[in-house]
């Protein structure tokens, strides 16, 4: 009898634990949401709204360096400078997860100007540092210790992506199996989509719309698509390997030559000015109607991968803030749109593979990028764009965008080998 008691006792224990656990993730995970949400919802406007303001200003471009000073300004008055990137939020998932509270604004607002003055950038990269400050400070607010101001991070960190993608089941499992390749944190899977689904909701609620595109023509499951499909997956790992050696050794040597980073932003800036001058604004921005025009099957120029992977390296390796995610799912769409074309598949579709491929070669994220394929385009062609993904997975290497990121196990066999990408 009282055998039983101590296992009733014991079971009824756990019960409360679990039922504890997962209240308070729930709380913690909407809270977390609804701020994500709100600065999501703030973010995604204010970069709309520079952008189209470049647009109708084309002057502003001649101001970039400009912008990098002022910049280069904001992180040196807040003590920022050379520690606050994405690789600062991915090593602090494995830390004691404290981040300053003033990385947001200061990346919110430097982000602003990168846009507002035709930088080639992306703004994942502000969405990644903006949550994982969120889920940093909310979790010192709830006090909670080492362990789960990780999942707190994460948590942030789903939220804001999901709030500019709207795409929430991605933004849930990209957080989770961005930090570490090959294992991910499954415990943190309840807060990482309440939080990516509170913020979906809040942006909805503002007016904003998820990212969602219509392909045309998806082909068949036959093998010469697939074989065809496969071929676009490994030209998209050789472009990912070129793209992240691009942004690493332009930060490099920028870093190396121009140690003063008031002079290193001036210079690359009057690079970019220069360039757009000569060539135009096509590569300037994010590039989103590109990508748009791209999925809708219009024809690319030839070289437009290759020239948005040069103006995107000087600009993030010159110091200018944002992301690099939007210029790759440029390159991927432009890439992969030609490609196609050349051997024969729907050019749309070709543009939508090469998006998903290379965006999973530079994450090394290949379940949420399959995943985004179908909250993107749908399940039609879901097999296709799995075959891509895994393909670009492998072939890309121990290369990537974020060398904060770890690769536990190897890409070609079950072995252990936990190194950080290239």
């Amino acid at each position: 009898m009282d055998k039983v008691k101590k296992v009733v006792s014991h079971n009824a224990v756990r019960v409360r634990q679990y039922a504890f656990s997962f209240i308070k993730w729930i709380l913690f995970a909407a809270l977390t949401g609804i701020l994500g949400g709100g600065v999501g919802t703030a973010f995604r406007y204010t970069i709309d709204y520079v952008t189209g303001l470049r647009t109708d200003i084309p002057w502003l471009y001649f101001l970039l360096p400009l912008g990098g000073l002022v910049i280069a300004f904001l992180y040196r008055v807040t003590k920022l400078s050379g520690h606050a990137d994405t690789n600062l939020i991915i090593n602090s998932v494995r830390t004691d997860g404290k981040l300053p509270f003033l990385l947001a604004p200061v990346i919110f607002i430097s982000t602003a100007l990168t846009h507002l003055f035709g930088g080639s950038a992306g703004r994942e990269g502000a969405a990644l540092q903006l949550g994982g400050t969120i889920g940093s400070f909310i979790g010192r607010i709830f006090r909670l210790n080492e362990q789960d101001m990780h999942m707190a991070i994460m948590c942030g960190m789903s939220g804001l992506f999901s709030a500019l993608f709207g795409t929430p089941l991605t933004a849930a499992i990209f957080a989770m199996e961005v930090i570490s390749v090959g294992v991910m944190y499954y415990s943190s899977f309840v807060p990482c989509m309440v939080s990516a689904l509170t913020a979906f909701w809040i942006t909805g609620l503002s007016g904003l719309k998820p990212t969602v595109f219509t392909l045309s023509k998806i082909p068949s499951l036959e093998i010469t698509n697939v074989l065809l499909t496969a071929v676009i997956g490994i030209g998209c790992a050789l472009v990912s390997i070129a793209f992240c050696l691009a942004l690493e050794h332009t930060h490099k040597l920028a870093a190396k030559y121009l140690k003063n980073e008031y002079l290193r932003l001036l210079i690359g800036g009057t690079v970019i000015v220069v360039m757009t001058f000569f060539i135009g604004t096509r590569y300037s921005g994010a590039g989103t109607d590109t990508i748009s025009r791209t999925l809708a099957g219009d024809a690319v120029l030839p070289y437009d991968f290759i020239l948005k992977i040069i103006f995107t390296a000087i600009t993030i390796g010159f110091g200018y803030k944002g992301g690099e995610i939007i210029p790759t799912i440029f390159i991927g769409a432009t890439f992969g749109s030609l490609v196609g074309g050349l051997i024969g598949l729907p050019p749309a579709f070709s543009a939508a593979v090469g998006m998903i491929a290379l965006f999973c070669a530079v994450v090394n994220c290949p379940i949420a990028s399959i995943i985004l394929s179908v909250e993107m385009f749908g399940s039609e062609g879901l097999v296709l764009f799995a075959v891509a993904v895994c393909i670009s997975f492998m072939l890309s290497g121990y290369y990537g965008l974020y060398t904060g990121q770890k690769i536990i196990y190897s890409k070609r066999r079950t072995r252990f080998i936990n190194r950080n990408v290239k």
